[in-house]
């Protein structure tokens, strides 16, 4: 393979990550740096066009979001047992922490927070979503993560099947585990993998999907593109790689190796709708901030992170820990980039909807990835 062409391969395969990133690389989350990075004019772009945001009120949320991460990660420090979570509130700018303990308040408030006093604690709502977990769901369950506004386990089913015996049945059950909000959606969630087209992709037999982020040595991406031991075409159709892990249903994520010939840069593709993104780091955004997404069908969109570590009852089965979030993908985009600013946030799992009428995606975190594999991931 020439040099250009296994470059613009690798180039691309990054491109569909769309993820915050620190200048730290490796299963550990690194702080953002004081300074917000210098800012294209494409992401703002971006930011207006999905987001609804002028020039300034997308430079200033950037600016904010940094800084709440930092200050999300000292609050969970200092609050102890009781952190009951924290979501980023994008009407004022600011970081919001639930604790159980009003005397944690002052101590929170003084880093920048507003604080909010709940009752039950970020240990005992994980602890009733574990117990979720654990308990087999039928296909009229959406999915049901840890919501830190309600203060409670949020339970989505699909609207159309809330009335079967089966999803009754669990709602009650799911009740009985702790406090649980039970919410409808018109759609069940489903998978963004394709069938073979053109474009920028990853190809393995007659699927197509697209590549996450680098780590020496290859790309992560969805689990449910392929099976370890599965082979990988590049975009021209030539050999890449080979699926070295994956793991789906349960988890959707994958290791695949790369070839001589091929090699990796720490870049999400732009698609020509912003300058293509280095990647600096994984440290994770918080509820509430912006996000975009970089996939070879769809290509690059943005929105704002939903909810965290929830699970998703996909047809074939649950999978655990996802990131809900309000950016669109459709078919082919699966495995791609989820990105925040120049930190890498995760890898394109599935969702709802579509890129014209709007919908509803979730992405694997890229951390967990990095560290079930040992990877390291390829920073700027």
């Amino acid at each position: 393979m020439r040099r250009t062409s296994a470059l613009r391969a690798a180039v691309a395969a990054l491109m569909l990550t769309v993820g915050l990133g620190g200048a730290h690389s490796g299963t550990a989350s690194a702080a953002p740096a004081a300074d917000p990075p210098t800012v294209s004019s494409g992401l703002l772009d971006a930011m207006q066009q999905d987001l609804g945001l002028t020039k300034y009120q997308a430079e200033e949320r950037l600016r904010a979001e940094q800084a709440a991460v930092r200050v999300e990660n000292e609050a969970r420090r200092i609050t102890g047992g009781s952190y009951a979570g924290a979501w980023f509130e994008a009407t004022t700018g600011r970081l919001v922490v639930a604790l159980t303990d009003r005397n944690e308040e002052a101590d929170v408030r003084a880093l920048g927070a507003d604080t909010r006093l709940v009752r039950h604690s970020a240990a005992a709502l994980d602890g009733t979503k574990s117990r979720l977990d654990a308990l087999a769901a039928p296909s009229g369950v959406a999915g049901w993560h840890v919501d830190p506004r309600s203060n409670s386990v949020v339970l989505t089913v699909v609207r159309a099947a809330r009335t079967e015996p089966a999803v009754r049945a669990f709602v009650a059950q799911a009740r009985a585990t702790g406090p649980v909000t039970v919410v409808e959606t018109a759609n069940a969630p489903r998978t963004y993998a394709a069938g073979t087209v053109g474009g920028d992709p990853y190809y393995t037999g007659n699927v197509r999907c697209s590549i996450g982020f680098s780590v020496h040595g290859g790309f992560v991406t969805a689990g449910h593109c392929g099976r370890a031991g599965a082979a990988v075409r590049g975009w021209d159709g030539s050999a890449m790689g080979t699926f070295q892990g994956s793991s789906f249903p349960g988890d959707d994520y994958a290791y695949v190796s790369i070839h001589s010939g091929w090699w990796t840069v720490p870049v999400v593709l732009g698609w020509g709708t912003v300058p293509d993104r280095l990647v600096r780091g994984s440290a994770e955004a918080p509820i509430g901030a912006s996000i975009c997404r970089s996939g070879s069908t769809t290509r690059w969109h943005c929105g704002t992170v939903l909810a965290k570590n929830e699970t998703v009852n996909y047809s074939q089965g649950a999978v655990h820990q996802m990131t809900k979030t309000s950016v669109c993908a459709e078919g082919g985009d699966s495995g791609g980039s989820f990105i925040s600013g120049d930190q890498a946030q995760g890898v394109t799992s599935g969702g709802w909807g579509n890129c014209s009428s709007g919908g509803e995606t979730w992405f694997q975190p890229v951390n967990e990835i990095l560290g079930r594999y040992g990877l390291t991931l390829h920073t700027a």
